[in-house]
């Protein structure tokens, strides 16, 4: 690709390098004159970190793939010599399960500020369905990578969650075992999942981050605000709300980089099991396929979705079922065009396959589409403005409201099941899928702020 000649250094060994390879254009086009948003605040760290973390959990992969054997018979032996014999090797594989939950912490506060401004909304679409697509990834690299230590609580984890394919009308037996290889969870499971977890899942997710970021750099990191910084520029064409991403936002991030590495630090020396929801105590025991754990469940970043699965009950698909039918007659009554039919032949058409189809399979479908759902999320929000700051009072009730289901659904995933709680978790999950759902209804409703013309900023 040719480049500018401003861009190119003509001395030295830069400059020699630059006129084999954009090594300056690169700086330039991506840091140095990159312009961002001058009004960031502290929800825009956990971009960063999220890459701070990936490259800790690449490294610490790397040292542990070193000394782990990938056989049943040796896997839980090998993980031992690791935290006993091996130099350090304690610190590494604690730094990696840390790692693999502060990935979870930093993506799930990352995606919370793009619900927060509107970060789905045109023209980052694809920035959106980049990131959904990350975070889908990074829950098959953890599932994977659970079942490595071949402890007690990993060995029947796995064969838990791979069981749940098995309830798919038709191919859910054979997809079953082509997931694990096997009849049950085995050695050739093990190195499936070691094979996935190391070279396969690794490759895409970075391909998913370099396309994250590239269409993120092309289209322009958005801001609390909502405004588009492109669309007033000096006469230069830089933006008069864009400050260069370097050096202010690489020292605006190093600061939020030491604060994290603070309570990173905090964790991995002092609290690495955090009390059994980073590493749990059934994972200490040596695997064994003739004695179940007392209680099954994944990992505290899975839970929410684990409790929309296990209050699928079949009470609770009769409800669903009621849903429909209330969904199918209102679209009869308030669709247009073609939806005035295929909108109700759908509805009718799921209530007669949930009707010959059991819980089991419509649990996998209801912890699927809880995140399937994300991805259609740019389409599904209609209101006029991307910021909750200029949104209806009602619009941060309701914001609110999802926060505090989806937050007691991660704290109902963590406790053994009962009436009570299967219960909550019912209406919680009714409830998650109604705010995305019902968004082409609710969010063009109530009175909007005019956001300023240009973005509100305050000088530290």
């Amino acid at each position: 690709m040719a480049t500018d000649n401003k861009e190119i250094s003509t001395t030295g060994l830069l400059g020699w390098v630059d006129r084999r390879f954009p090594l300056t254009s690169t700086w330039k086009q991506h840091l140095s004159e990159y312009y961002a948003p001058k009004n960031f605040n502290v929800w825009y760290f956990f971009g960063s970190l999220a890459l701070l973390v990936l490259v800790n959990q690449i490294l610490t992969g790397i040292f542990l793939t070193m000394n782990y054997k990938p056989d049943s018979t040796l896997a839980f032996a090998s993980v031992e010599y690791i935290m006993r014999e091996v130099p350090w090797g304690w610190l590494i594989r604690y730094m990696h399960s840390t790692g693999a939950s502060m990935f979870f912490v930093v993506v799930y506060l990352h995606m919370f500020r793009g619900l927060l401004y509107g970060s789905y909304r045109k023209p980052r679409e694809l920035v959106w369905i980049f990131g959904c697509a990350i975070f889908l990834c990074l829950m098959a690299e953890a599932f994977f990578g659970y079942l490595l230590p071949w402890g007690q609580m990993s060995f029947w984890g796995a064969q838990v969650i791979v069981n749940l394919f098995s309830a798919i009308p038709l191919i859910g037996p054979d997809l079953s075992l082509w997931i694990r290889g096997d009849y049950v969870v085995s050695d050739v499971t093990l190195n499936r999942f070691f094979a996935f977890h190391v070279i396969a899942i690794p490759l895409v997710l970075l391909g998913l981050v370099v396309a994250h970021l590239i269409a993120l750099h092309e289209v322009g990191s958005n801001n609390p605000d909502g405004i588009e910084i492109k669309e007033k520029k000096d006469e230069k064409g830089v933006p008069l709300d864009g400050i260069p991403f370097h050096p202010y936002y690489s020292v605006h991030d190093f600061f939020g980089v030491c604060v994290f590495l603070m309570v990173f630090a905090a964790i991995l020396f002092f609290m690495p099991e955090m009390g059994g929801y980073f590493l749990e105590a059934n994972n200490f025991i040596p695997a064994n396929p003739l004695q179940t754990p007392p209680e099954i469940a994944p990992v505290w970043y899975f839970t929410a979705f684990y409790a929309m699965l296990r209050a699928t009950t079949d009470p609770f698909k009769i409800v669903l079922m009621i849903v429909l039918v209330a969904s199918g007659l209102f679209a009869l009554v308030r669709a247009r065009g073609k939806w005035k039919i295929a909108l109700p032949a759908l509805a009718a058409a799921l209530v007669v396959f949930m009707y010959f189809t059991e819980s089991k399979f419509w649990g996998v479908v209801v912890m699927g589409g809880a995140v399937v759902t994300l991805f259609f999320l740019p389409w599904l929000d209609r209101s006029p403005v991307k910021s909750i700051r200029y949104r209806p009072f009602f619009h941060k009730v309701f914001f609110g409201i999802f926060v505090a289901v989806f937050l007691t659904l991660a704290f109902l995933g963590t406790r053994p099941p009962s009436p009570a709680a299967t219960l909550i978790a019912q209406v919680c999950a009714l409830v998650y899928f109604a705010f995305f759902l019902g968004m082409p209804f609710w969010t063009p409703l109530g009175k909007f702020k005019q956001p300023p013309e240009r973005v509100r900023f305050k000088s530290h």
